[in-house]
């Protein structure tokens, strides 16, 4: 995967809107990439207080040994609680995680922002308070935070109120809707995904904008970068996203529904996770050699400073 380690944290991520409206409002999406995304890792720090390094390295090292003994998809998944540790020591460990392709933000009683690090299904969690101040900030390894699947659950249950005369151009949407009343009514977590695609079928643009203000919102909306961008949103109704594909000319290339938990696209696989265990591994027996070279160098100056003295 490709790694912006310069890049703040976490990335913005747009609202996701139904159907394939006009996008003339001004919103900015985040860059293209143009090749296929492959891991590189972050590069070290040029600089750092030894101390700060030191404890990045022993947060890693907790998180290693952690993944190592919790099963992938084991539902009490491994957490590291960063709230209240010295912004230094934050922003060194976003520095040494990086960034991979798979952003997100959730909307309930708080906003919360995540983003995937360099190593796939390890991810940085942030709930934020109405101010914008950080509420509480984590690391979480999983193939996706809690937080955002139960928000398919707590932020749907809508019912659709379906016009009985729909407006002028719908053709198949309101057959499509009661498909996806039904799916989701009968939705159980862990199920395959029931997809409707709507590139395939023949429907008009006022059968997708039908579509999007039945649907409406939901709380979820998701970025996953890797040939070109996929772009998630949930909708209103529960279990029911909407999931747009777009290549590296960002034309939409596969528009579809899908009735699921999560969609597979911005989920870390089980062999992601045993990967990010390895190379989160490697990349630590780095990190510690610099952090001894830190220290080392800070000792020389201080009895540099003795010597003077």
């Amino acid at each position: 995967m490709k790694t912006e380690a310069s890049k703040p944290f976490p990335v913005q991520v747009m609202t996701i809107g139904p159907g394939s409206q006009p996008q003339d409002d001004g919103l900015e999406y985040l860059p293209m990439p143009q090749d296929m995304a492959i891991f590189r890792a972050p590069l070290p720090p040029d600089a750092v207080d030894p101390a700060a390094l030191r404890q990045v390295c022993t947060l890693l090292a907790q998180l290693v040994e952690d993944m190592q003994r919790t099963p992938f998809g084991s539902t009490g998944y491994p957490r590291i609680e960063l709230t209240g540790l010295a912004p230094d020591v934050v922003d060194l460990l976003n520095q040494t995680l990086g960034q991979g392709e798979v952003s997100a933000m959730v909307r309930t009683s708080r906003v919360v922002r995540l983003q995937e690090s360099a190593f796939a299904g390890v991810w940085r969690v942030q709930e934020l308070c109405d101010d914008g101040s950080i509420a509480s900030d984590r690391i979480e390894a999983c193939a996706m935070p809690e937080v955002l699947r139960a928000s398919v659950v707590t932020g749907g249950g809508r019912r659709l109120d379906l016009l009985s005369i729909p407006p002028a151009g719908v053709m198949n949407s309101p057959a499509l809707l009661t498909e996806l009343l039904d799916q989701s009514g009968r939705y159980k977590a862990g199920r395959p995904a029931h997809v409707i695609n709507l590139t395939l079928l023949p429907v008009t643009p006022q059968d997708l904008n039908y579509l999007g203000v039945a649907l409406g919102g939901g709380a979820a909306t998701i970025l996953s970068r890797g040939y070109g961008n996929c772009r998630i949103g949930s909708t209103a109704l529960a279990h029911v996203w909407w999931v747009q594909y777009f290549n590296s000319m960002d034309q939409l290339i596969l528009n579809t529904l899908e009735v699921v938990d999560v969609p597979e696209v911005a989920l870390a696989a089980r062999e992601d996770y045993e990967d990010s265990i390895a190379r989160l591994a490697e990349w630590l027996v780095t990190l510690e050699a610099e952090a001894e070279a830190a220290e080392g160098e800070a000792r020389c100056a201080d009895a540099d400073v003795m010597k003077g003295a």
